[in-house]
């Protein structure tokens, strides 16, 4: 857990870098510079172009993660044999796009009928990220996760911060803006590729002839098998603004866009976490140590859930003060239960740990495909059946309420097959000192600046939190890491 800690370090760092300028651009750029339904269009497409970078990728991604420790040579004849086995998949992808462009037309038309003009920017779009997640896989296998996570956190809303920029000052039109989304995407996988250049891991060789017996059929087959759990992944996780778009408004999205980016923030933990857990997962399934697996979910569900349940307290009782800051706030606070909703399905998320990781590169991953295009069928039933009903809050409310069931189901099935927990006592310590933190949140006062109140608020949820941490003697792992910090910086 040592090295996961350490090396996860400069992904948190550059992963909160990123959300300090993705705040600026969510919560006041974007809403200062666009209107409403030009923000919901600017979201609406870059969501459908992410969306269907899983189903171009073809489970490329955690192919390369699960199958490069069996490589002691030939990894730039493995980046070739990924990145051509994808863009197969791009072409796959374009096709149906084309295929089935009159009734994506026609989900939009009634709703949301400016996204219609800008779907071609959608595939240039799913074409740059796809290939920059097969450099991130393929950079990440070298634990080499620091700079791919500075471009893809940090770079990339630069970019967008200066496009939206021009936009401002009156340079360009919207539809220039729309445009120049491709060249952000664009620019990134360049960033990406030139590092991976720079360290010497990439070289042209398309001799795919020297992989070890079995190898090429046992990577196609397991990232096909593995592409549609992915796919459905990312459909679960992105459907919500398309469904919203198309069923309620692209003001809506918009509203949902920024609530669903304040409650993200509580997830970061886990997104860097992961990202250097994942080939370390991979090593141990293939060495079969079963104990080391058990003892990393375990810690990193506590870490996880120790680190997230500040953060949602510190972001809940603070969200009328941050909704304050938020251009047009009129419009936008509409999205305040959203954040709540969102947020709290973040906490099952982590709480649970690295149970995908887990499934994705043991025996049982076959498990992991079954059950995430079911859950993606269920988010979608759920949507259709809430929305309607109760606008936005439903999209947040049947999200949560998925991630939920999703997370129990696998839970016990790690349990069942490979005896695999990732809750101790900790656990529920970790959780009696994360619900004590939200005392902040009776804590309110029109007669105080809306800045100063959150600040005095933020102190008072980080004192009680640190002081039931030390009462119930939690969070020990991460406070010896801070004290080792302070003693380094000090003469």
């Amino acid at each position: 857990m040592s090295k996961i800690a350490q090396q996860s370090i400069q992904t948190t760092i550059f992963s909160y870098c990123g959300v300090v300028l993705g705040y600026i651009n969510v919560l006041w750029l974007y809403p200062y510079a666009l209107d409403a339904t030009e923000l919901g269009t600017f979201r609406t497409i870059q969501d459908l172009g992410l969306l269907m970078v899983p189903f171009a990728q073809l489970g490329v991604g955690h192919g390369i993660t699960r199958f490069f420790p069996k490589l002691e040579q030939n990894q730039s004849a493995f980046l070739s044999y990924s990145l051509v086995f994808s863009l197969l998949g791009f072409v796959a992808v374009s096709g149906i796009f084309f295929g089935f462009q009159q009734q994506l037309v026609a989900l939009f038309a009634v709703n949301s009928p400016e996204v219609i003009n800008f779907l071609g920017i959608v595939l240039l779009i799913t074409l740059f990220a796809l290939l920059n997640s097969v450099l991130d896989a393929y950079s990440r296998s070298y634990l080499k996760v620091a700079i791919p996570t500075f471009f893809r956190e940090v770079f990339l809303r630069l970019l967008t911060s200066i496009l939206i920029g021009t936009y401002l000052l009156g340079w360009i039109d919207f539809e220039q803006v729309m445009q120049g989304l491709v060249a952000v995407y664009g620019l990134t996988l360049f960033g990406v590729l030139t590092y991976l250049i720079w360290l010497g891991k990439i070289h042209l060789d398309f001799n795919w002839n020297h992989f070890p017996a079995g190898f090429r059929s046992s990577f196609i087959r397991f990232s096909l098998i593995t592409f549609l759990a992915t796919a459905a992944s990312t459909l679960i996780m992105k459907i919500d603004s398309i469904m919203v778009s198309s069923m309620v408004s692209l003001e809506a999205n918009a509203i949902y866009s920024i609530a669903f980016y304040m409650a993200l923030v509580v997830e970061l933990p886990r997104r860097a976490i992961s990202q250097v857990a994942m080939p370390v997962i991979a090593d141990h399934f293939a060495k079969n140590q079963i104990p080391a697996i058990n003892g990393l979910y375990r810690q990193i569900s506590n870490r996880q859930l120790y680190i997230c349940l500040l953060l949602f307290a510190l972001i809940w009782c603070n969200i009328d003060s941050i909704y304050h800051f938020v251009p047009n706030r009129e419009i936008y606070q509409a999205g305040k239960w959203v954040v709540f909703y969102i947020a709290l399905g973040k906490i099952f998320d982590v709480a649970f740990s690295v149970n995908s990781e887990i499934l994705v590169f043991s025996a049982y991953y076959r498990f992991n495909l079954v059950l995430t295009i079911a859950m993606s069928i269920l988010i979608i039933g759920v949507n259709y059946w809430l929305i309607p009903v109760f606008g936005i809050e439903g999209a947040a409310i049947g999200s949560a309420t998925v991630m939920l069931a999703f997370n129990l189901v696998k839970y016990f099935y790690l349990k069942i097959k490979l005896g695999l927990d990732p809750f101790s006592r900790e656990s529920f310590k970790i959780l009696l000192v994360g619900m004590t933190a939200f005392t902040g949140m009776f804590l309110s006062s029109e007669a105080i600046a809306p800045m100063l109140l959150m600040v005095v608020k933020s102190l008072l949820i980080v004192s009680v939190f640190a002081g039931m941490s030390w009462l119930l003697g939690v969070g020990s792992e991460e406070w010896s890491w801070i004290k080792a910090r302070l003693k380094k910086s000090g003469p």
